[in-house]
């Protein structure tokens, strides 16, 4: 028997056992509780969108679902935990796609690389509302941006690095806006200090705004997504209102840590989209203003791409930059 035959034979067994241990590793998914850590504060969209899956995930498989919030410096946090857990399956990243699109360019130094995550599923896009407190006296998003270029104007934002804290920066480049941007811990409090009149308005998530609008504390002028919302179909564009430049959505994403097997990936994405393909969950998709994606693979690895290569743009231009 040549060295050769014995050598071919070795090769060919380890890579039998590889594939083996990688297809028991799928199989045995999940074979102990399984953490999305939300790297938002908790009553956000993507920690309502977590628990909702994680229940149905828990009736599913049997085992818990925990969704443990790890708010912080623009989700770095929770992602930074991810990124340095096991490859198991049994830590998840759930949140959306700024710590990968906006993150990486203004921030000097990142707790993680980019390359230390890689997305599982892009579930969902959504846009935000651009609202002023009723005392500004704006009634149109032209109005509102004409003065903008006039005086400054404070704007809220769920904190640095925010898509709120984004959309301040396209305003001022492109609409040659003078929006001062003030970072809150998060979208509900955000939210409040327009109602206040602490500042004179934001662009934030829309279901957090909108019970605000309706009861008349907040006056709505636009939405940024390319469609109206569902939730608030009377409310223009950002693009009908002729700022076509201003548009802007949010990515609710899933991500594992990059050494998580491809077969285990693919277990995982589908389980989460048999889960969202529910009509309870197409519902709750509704309720928080999200249209459904459902992108995995290359094609998820893409969207983000083709959404960090634009957002980049804008932040060399404005110089936005967090220490």
């Amino acid at each position: 028997m040549t060295h050769s035959f014995i050598r071919t034979c070795l090769i060919g067994s380890l890579g039998l056992l590889l594939g083996t241990c990688s297809l028991a590793q799928t199989a045995a998914w999940p074979s102990k509780p399984v953490k999305f850590v939300n790297s938002w504060p908790a009553g956000g969209p993507s920690d309502i969108l977590a628990r909702a899956v994680g229940d149905v995930l828990q009736k599913q498989f049997g085992q818990p679902f925990v969704v443990d919030n790890k708010p912080g410096a623009a989700g770095n946090v929770g992602a930074d935990q991810v990124a340095k857990s096991a490859p198991d399956g049994h830590s998840l990243l759930w949140g959306i796609d700024t710590t990968h699109t906006i993150n990486p360019h203004i921030y000097k130094a990142m707790p993680f690389k980019e390359a230390d995550l890689k997305p599982l599923v892009v579930i969902s896009s959504s846009g935000l509302l651009l609202g002023v407190h009723p005392s500004t006296g704006f009634k149109t998003a032209k109005d509102f941006l004409q003065a903008a270029r006039e005086r400054s104007l404070n704007f809220s934002s769920g904190g640095n690095g925010s898509p709120g804290h984004l959309w301040v920066n396209m305003a001022n480049i492109s609409a040659a806006t003078r929006l001062t941007h003030i970072p809150y811990r998060g979208n509900s409090p955000a939210v409040m200090a327009v109602v206040s009149g602490e500042v004179d308005g934001g662009t934030l998530a829309t279901p957090g705004m909108l019970p605000q609008v309706k009861g008349g504390k907040v006056t709505a002028l636009a939405v940024t997504s390319r469609k109206r919302s569902r939730l608030a179909p009377e409310v223009p564009t950002v693009a009908e209102a002729g700022f076509k430049d201003l548009e802007s959505e949010v990515l609710y994403v899933v991500m594992a840590p990059i050494n998580t097997p491809e077969p285990l990936m693919q277990t995982m994405a589908k389980a989460i989209t048999d889960a969202l393909a529910r009509p309870e969950l197409q519902t709750r998709l509704n309720d928080l203003d999200m249209a459904y994606e459902g992108l995995s693979g290359s094609a998820a690895t893409q969207r983000l791409k083709t959404l960090s290569d634009q957002y980049g743009r804008v932040i060399r231009a404005t110089g936005m930059k967090v220490d």
